[in-house]
């Protein structure tokens, strides 16, 4: 069973339709990104599950029920800038936070700080905390009460390449340690890392679902390359089922319908005409590049 569902979601602030009938599922203990430009809608949808927006029309299920506050008790979130203290420390940021949510305990708060890594700056003023350190607190935050479900807006927003490393990692452990993470991002390379499943938006539509592999394997994409580029070239222009080509610095590219041509038929094909490979490998699409394919170029 999903852990959500979402169905037809619509949302509209004026005549700016945020969200125009989103409709996905996230699987139990997946890794789901929510990619797309600012201006998407992830945010809208994010607040929406969360209870924080109401739409206007649709319906979404947590754990196949309805949303309710029991349902609630199952999801940590971190939705925007975290409501911490920068005078206090990460256990005394982690307490008043407990007090206010009424979720986990005193242990639990040690538990989570060991779980994100923090454990050894425990008694730190939140003021001399790293961004990094600072966003993996947020997410300590949102672990109190053991949630099944983690949802992140934007999670690596602002950091610097240690502190994206740092969230990304922790964001792979804690799916190793079993919670299912929902996480928004407009960071084609973190969402293509660290997600097995994803859903792209594009000005409040859904334009492709599914797992990574999925989305990016409606081709399969060749790279080629001999010593006479010219004539490889010119040669692979009659070979039977080719989408089309691209002459690339690393050699040629060659895309057809996924699983329909193997390596062997491409080599064996070029030896008969006279023309030896010094190199033919398989290239998976980046996700980046399958954005800009479906969004029609739109980035942030």
């Amino acid at each position: 069973m999903p852990v959500l569902e979402i169905n037809n979601i619509h949302k509209s602030y004026g005549k700016i339709k945020a969200l125009n009938g989103v409709s996905f599922s996230v699987p139990e203990g997946s890794v789901f990104g929510i990619l797309g430009p600012n201006g998407s809608g992830k945010t809208t949808l994010l607040s929406i599950i969360l209870d924080v927006l109401q739409a206007d029309a649709g319906s979404y299920l947590w754990f196949g029920e309805p949303p309710s506050n029991e349902q609630r008790k199952r999801i940590g979130s971190l939705l925007e800038t975290p409501n911490l203290y920068h005078y206090l420390s990460a256990v005394q940021n982690l307490r008043v936070t407990k007090s206010i949510s009424g979720r986990g305990s005193i242990e639990a708060i040690e538990a989570v700080l060991e779980k994100v890594k923090l454990y050894e700056r425990r008694n730190s003023r939140f003021s001399t905390y790293s961004l990094g350190m600072k966003q993996r607190l947020a997410i300590a935050a949102a672990l109190l009460g053991s949630p099944t479900v983690l949802v992140l807006d934007e999670p690596t927003n602002g950091l610097d390449p240690v502190g994206i490393a740092e969230i990304r990692e922790l964001i792979k452990t804690l799916a190793k340690d079993g919670h299912t993470i929902i996480m928004a991002s407009h960071l084609l390379d973190e969402v293509e890392k660290v997600c097995d499943h994803v859903a792209i938006l594009k000005k409040g539509e859904l334009i492709a679902s599914g797992t990574v592999e999925q989305v990016l394997s409606d081709e399969d994409c060749f790279l080629i390359s001999a010593s006479d580029s010219d004539a490889l070239y010119e040669l692979m222009s009659d070979y039977p089922g080719l989408i089309r080509k691209k002459q690339t610095p690393e050699g040629l590219e060659l895309y057809f319908s996924k699983a329909e041509i193997a390596p062997a038929n491409i080599n064996e094909f070029c030896f008969q005409k006279g023309i030896v490979l010094d190199q033919l490998t398989i290239k998976k699409k980046r996700l980046e590049e399958k954005f800009f394919e479906l969004t029609g170029g739109l980035h942030q």
